[in-house]
């Protein structure tokens, strides 16, 4: 009876140890199962944090590539608008040097004319101041012709003075030889008409403008009449 007692507390410990390894393997497979649905739950949590910091992330670099491409293509803008305005600035630099080149000229071919405009004017005064010492000398000569030979002189137009010569018919006293000049562009004495016309009235001007002798001018045109008178009353 012993041995079956024995036998007893053996199979009730075997049972119970048993049932102690099978309560162990329970509570252990539970909380493994436990810790790997945490660790599932876990890995899960971290996935989908990592997932939505670098989807965020990804955008934000896709901002950051929209803007980098909106600054490349400003900058491209801006620097197609610097070199067209370069260009411009060029263009009109160009144009400046042409102006100011041309305006060099401008002042440069007027001041040439003021020059040859003031040689002009000298010259001309100079002309001017010799035609009136002529004209002076005329008026002297034709004073004292007019009181010893009955000579007088006109001014008519376009400057031009006459000479009216009488007391050389001496069958007609108080008839007229005239000769009309003046002095041209070139300040010379010229001849306009001759009445009646003399043979050598171009070399009796040519003669005048060598000597500038007006008085010997006048005198041998009154001879000339005369010759001219003598010979058509023959």
């Amino acid at each position: 009876m012993g041995n079956a007692q024995e036998e007893d507390e053996v199979t009730l410990l075997e049972r119970d140890m048993k049932e102690f390894w099978i309560q162990l393997k329970i509570s252990h497979g539970t909380e493994q199962s436990n810790q790997t649905s945490a660790l599932r739950d876990l890995y899960k949590e971290t996935v989908e944090a990592l997932s939505e910091k670098w989807s965020k992330k990804l955008k934000e670099e896709d901002l950051t590539k929209d803007k980098i491409r909106e600054y490349k293509n400003e900058i491209l803008q801006q620097s197609k608008y610097v070199a067209e305005k370069e260009e411009q600035l060029t263009e009109i630099k160009s144009k400046l040097n042409q102006e100011e080149e041309q305006q060099q000229n401008l002042t440069d071919i007027i001041q040439g004319l003021k020059e040859e405009l003031r040689k002009k004017m000298e010259i001309k005064s100079s002309k001017n101041k010799a035609a009136k010492e002529k004209v002076e000398q005329v008026s002297k000569i034709t004073t004292l012709f007019k009181e010893h030979l009955g000579l007088e002189m006109r001014r008519i137009h376009d400057e031009q003075l006459q000479f009216i010569f009488r007391h050389i018919d001496h069958k007609d006293p108080d008839k007229p030889y005239i000769c009309t000049l003046h002095i041209n562009e070139q300040g010379d004495y010229e001849v306009t008409s001759c009445t009646p016309p003399l043979d050598c009235i171009a070399e009796l001007q040519l003669k005048l403008r060598e000597t500038n002798n007006f008085s010997a001018f006048v005198a041998n045109i009154r001879k000339a009449f005369t010759a001219l008178s003598y010979k058509q009353s023959a």
